[in-house]
């Protein structure tokens, strides 16, 4: 019987009922994918990520997210689809309580 190892990444918890269950950063309320946004989508390192995006996480916890990012992407990228998929339907079900952003020109 070939036994599962279980990896543990320091910093990155799973509480239910906060944030969603996802994967964050202990004592915060940071996803993990919140820091693959801010690396991927703000084109930044790891070292911007702490001195502008989330100041009050170590270079250490960054880096964790990231490590627990690349061996659990599948996990990652189908929170964000569900997330998604919950705003639209909301948007559709509720359209009186979206308000509309003025569209950005320039």
């Amino acid at each position: 019987m070939a036994s599962e190892t279980q990896i543990q990444y320091a910093h990155i918890v799973h509480t239910p009922g906060t944030m969603g269950g996802e994967a964050r950063v202990d004592g915060h309320r940071i996803r993990v994918r919140d820091i693959v946004v801010a690396r991927d989508q703000g084109a930044l390192t790891p070292e911007e990520i702490v001195a502008t995006v989330y100041p009050s996480l170590t270079l250490a916890e960054v880096y964790s997210a990231l490590a627990y990012y690349e061996d659990h992407r599948e996990e990652i990228e189908r929170a964000a689809e569900q997330e998604e998929r919950f705003v639209e339907e909301f948007q559709r079900q509720h359209p009186e309580l979206v308000r509309q952003l003025p569209s950005r020109k320039g």
